[in-house]
């Protein structure tokens, strides 16, 4: 596959993809306190890896995580990508922190995986730092 300008620019880094993975800490507010707090692990996939994971679906039959990103994203535009809500769960204890955090970090494997299917089938060089 030939990489001209426009997919460049959707795999968002300069040189490779670039994704990202967080772990917010949500407040809602309702009239004039704070009603809950919810922990939330959001994905934003730059839209050529998500495209090309899509094209691909065969290959990542049998990954759960991959298939749950693709299936559960929505296209937020340019600048956002495709955007997964993972998690979103009251934060109301300290487990539910670390079951967030493993979450995250899933998330955050499975994108790294993601990434290096792109950058072999686009025979690219990870530049990324470790």
């Amino acid at each position: 596959m030939k990489l001209t300008k426009s997919k460049i620019d959707k795999l968002w880094g300069e040189t490779g993809p670039y994704s990202e993975v967080s772990l917010q800490i949500q407040t809602r507010i309702l009239d004039d306190s704070v009603s809950r707090v919810f922990l939330c692990v959001r994905a934003n996939i730059n839209p050529l890896t998500f495209e090309l994971i899509k094209q691909n679906m065969g290959q990542f039959s049998n990954d759960t995580m991959i298939l749950d990103l693709i299936n559960n994203a929505e296209y937020w535009g340019m600048y956002d990508g495709y955007v997964a809500d993972v998690l979103v769960g009251e934060f109301n204890s300290k487990e539910v922190m670390k079951e967030a955090e493993i979450v995250r970090d899933d998330v955050k494997e499975t994108i790294i995986k993601m990434h290096k299917f792109v950058l072999d089938l686009l025979k690219l060089e990870p530049k990324g730092e470790a």
